[in-house]
């Protein structure tokens, strides 16, 4: 990615910044050790947040480009690209509108307060957007079409697709849409958040006598985006789709009879989505379900609108909207491009135009059980199994939940939930466990966002099965990934856990990478329990032998591993730290990861999206490298590599680098303890480090450079090789 196609951020200071700590002039040191920098409150050594979490969304548009991707894929990158752009508004953007709009303005790390910030992300933002839609326009879509995969225009349909469109219109469209003419009785309507929306333009009277010039026609979501035209009609042996738009344009006249339609444009507008909590409430999914009633209709934050419609229009939706220039899109085609989703997933599609399917490998260690009934736990009594998702099944976690649920020794089952679905593999086992007597307990994240009316659903089921469930703690999610199954063996009890860095989520397990741990150590499986007692009880806190714990020990236990690298290496000893996370943006977190690199701790950071850290500062960062990557699967495991004088130490967490991670959710942080898992884990994390295919390099001043092998280079795609590595994948 180029210099023009960054967000603008401060340049990266100088080792002669005067804050700096020069030696004296005599030291022959002074000539070739840049001078410590010691004041690490600079905001000029800080990345903006917002602005690296857009750069991140632009390395995932960039994938549409990347011919190397299937076809279908390069277009599946760019409609997620949307996608995070749009909760990027919901999320970030009304944030930043609220602090203005409640006088409550806060400054980040960089300095930068929130007006400054807007200024600049929509200035990025728009010139993102359209290039993403130079890129559909320009490059996907006439690809596609080379595919035999159409998108026909108004202007392309023959007479058999005229006539077909016709009467799906009259069938379909005109009896469930709603025009809604605009006058002192018909109020410009409340639209709901990212709906498709037409403002239509009229002459002429109606038969009230009526002529406000104005209408405004929400299209429901019930009625498909892109519709697929049956083969018999076409002029061709391809694949036919036609927008809704186009046909809602098409047949716009027939909304008015007796007037004279003018123009007929698509907009669509994005709402504050976030959700706003007391702390103090009594019940907690009551009062979320109150809150989700109006987050369809929160603050205008955003209006996307097609590029061709008329200026006065425009400025009648923007105050009516009360927003501005600042936040208006003009988009050079469809307003909702998520909706095309189902193209990528049409099962007609050939091969070879998605990612080829591989299977999942199931563990080997497992692979020895006589028959699928065989009970998982007997085979972690033996030994610790680590599992690496998508590229190692998630079925020996749902089969250790399964046959734990149906174990007449099985005495108690606790789960953390986040984000799993109600009617998911991993609820119907719990549902199965409350049901054959077993003592369930879940604490389950209704806050979970955007998933929230999903796991009140899965609340009550699992309720009406007789488990009990929880909400968590009050003021803080429950991001932890953690199950517990107490089990009778003879006269003693023993207790079985899993710990992960990613949901209980089946379908997440085969797109985002994880890494799961199954064991029974006594420590470990302890901790567990005290972790499940202080979420569901009351008291103080308890102390816990090995895992991590947020808010109370996790941060605190990473710096203090993060300093005595730097102790390390100054004292001579070896030192490093590789840490893979999605995002880094603590304060303290990231000084401590300055003062290690001033200390000469050579320190790797791989992390997907937001970063604040500035790396490559003489004197400050110069030890530190940042990269990201970006590719097939969702990067989303969080792993921390201390190397602790030779003897390393190796972290699996549910928590990122970020204050909310840190300071106001409950984490937990578990140690991989066996050998031979944990060396596996530091040799995973080197090919990270050496991937030149799939990864970009962060620079100094705030941009990223993608890697890329020279000419004595071997491809090195991390994915891809885990991939080879560890299923049957065949290239």
């Amino acid at each position: 990615m180029d210099n023009t196609q960054r967000p603008t951020q401060q340049p990266a200071p100088s080792a002669s910044d005067p804050v700096a700590e020069t030696p004296p002039a005599s030291s022959k040191e002074a000539v070739k050790t840049p001078p410590k920098i010691t004041d690490l409150s600079n905001p000029e050594y800080y990345l903006n947040r917002e602005l690296s979490h857009l750069q991140f969304n632009t390395r995932v548009l960039e994938q549409a480009l990347n011919e190397e991707h299937p076809l279908l894929e390069r277009l599946r990158f760019l409609l997620i690209y949307s996608s995070n752009i749009d909760e990027f508004f919901e999320i970030r953007v009304a944030g930043l509108m609220q602090q203005i709009g409640y006088g409550r303005e806060l400054v980040g790390l960089d300095g930068m307060g929130p007006g400054a910030v807007l200024k600049e992300i929509n200035s990025y933002a728009k010139e993102q957007v359209t290039r993403q839609y130079e890129i559909l326009n320009e490059t996907l879509l006439p690809a596609l079409k080379k595919e035999n995969i159409h998108f026909l225009k108004r202007s392309e349909l023959n007479e058999k697709q005229r006539i077909w469109i016709k009467r799906f219109f009259y069938h379909e469209v005109m009896p469930i849409i709603s025009p809604i003419g605009l006058d002192p009785a018909h109020p410009f309507p409340r639209l709901a958040n990212k709906l498709l929306c037409f403002i239509v333009s009229l002459e002429g009277k109606d038969a009230f006598g009526r002529d406000t010039g104005m209408a405004v026609i929400p299209a429901p979501r019930s009625l498909p985006r892109v519709v697929k035209l049956p083969d018999d009609i076409c002029d061709n042996d391809g694949t036919n789709y036609v927008f809704l738009s186009s046909i809602i344009h098409r047949h716009i006249e027939d909304l008015f009879p007796g007037m004279n339609v003018k123009g007929c444009y698509q907009f669509r507008l994005t709402r504050n989505s976030d959700l706003d909590l007391e702390d103090e409430v009594e019940d907690l999914a009551k009062a979320l379900q109150g809150e989700l009633l109006s987050r369809r209709y929160g603050e205008a934050v955003r209006l996307e609108v097609v590029d061709n419609c008329p200026q006065p229009l425009v400025d009648f939706l923007l105050k009516e909207f009360s927003l501005t220039e600042e936040e208006l899109y003009r988009v050079n085609g469809p307003v909702n491009l998520t909706r095309m989703t189902s193209v990528c997933n049409n099962s007609s599609n050939d091969e070879h135009l998605t990612f080829r399917s591989f299977t999942p490998e199931y563990p080997k260690v497992l692979q020895t059980r006589q028959n699928s009934t065989d009970n998982v736990l007997d085979y972690v009594k033996k030994a610790d199994i680590l599992l690496h998702h998508p590229y190692e099944s998630f079925t020996p976690v749902i089969d250790m939940l399964r046959q734990a649920a149906k174990d007449p020794n099985v005495l108690a089952i606790r789960q953390t939930l986040y984000r799993t679905g109600a009617h998911s593999e991993m609820a119907d086992a719990l549902v199965e466990a409350a049901r054959h007597g077993k003592e369930v307990t879940v604490v389950v994240e209704i806050r979970a966002r955007f998933d929230e009316e999903e796991n009140l659903a899965l609340a009550l089921r699992l309720q009406e099965a007789g488990a009990v469930v929880v909400y968590g703690v009050v003021g803080y999610k429950t991001h932890a990934k953690m199950m517990l199954i107490v089990r009778r063996e003879g006269r003693s009890i023993q207790r079985y856990a899993h710990l992960g860095t990613g949901n209980y989520h089946a379908g997440n397990a085969r797109l985002y990478t994880d890494y799961s741990l199954l064991t029974c150590d006594k420590d470990i499986t302890n901790d567990v329990r005290k972790i499940f007692q202080q979420l569901t009880g009351m008291g103080k806190a308890f102390k816990v032998k090995k895992l991590l714990h947020a808010p109370f020990t996790l941060k605190k236990g990473l710096i203090d591993r993060i300093n005595n690298e730097a102790t390390n290496a100054k004292e001579g000893k070896p030192a490093r730290v590789i840490i893979k996370i999605n995002a880094l943006t603590e304060k303290q977190m990231i000084r401590a990861l300055y003062k290690a690199s001033q200390a000469g701790v050579k320190i790797d950071l791989i992390v997907r999206g937001i970063c604040c850290l500035r790396p490559g500062i003489e004197g400050l960062s110069e030890n530190i490298k940042v990269r990201s990557i970006v590719g097939r699967f969702l990067e989303h495991s969080r792993v921390y590599y201390f190397e602790n004088d030779g003897e390393s130490q190796v972290y699996c967490s549910s928590a990122d680098g970020m204050s909310r991670n840190l300071n106001n959710r409950i984490e937990t942080c578990f140690p991989i303890e066996e050998p031979k898992l944990a060396n596996r884990i530091k040799k995973e994390l080197e090919l990270f480090l050496s991937d030149n295919v799939r990864s970009w390099t962060l620079q100094s001043d705030g941009s990223y450079v993608q890697n890329k092998p020279n000419r004595r280079q071997r491809r090195r795609n991390v994915q891809r090789k885990l991939l080879e590595t560890l299923t049957n994948y065949v290239p």
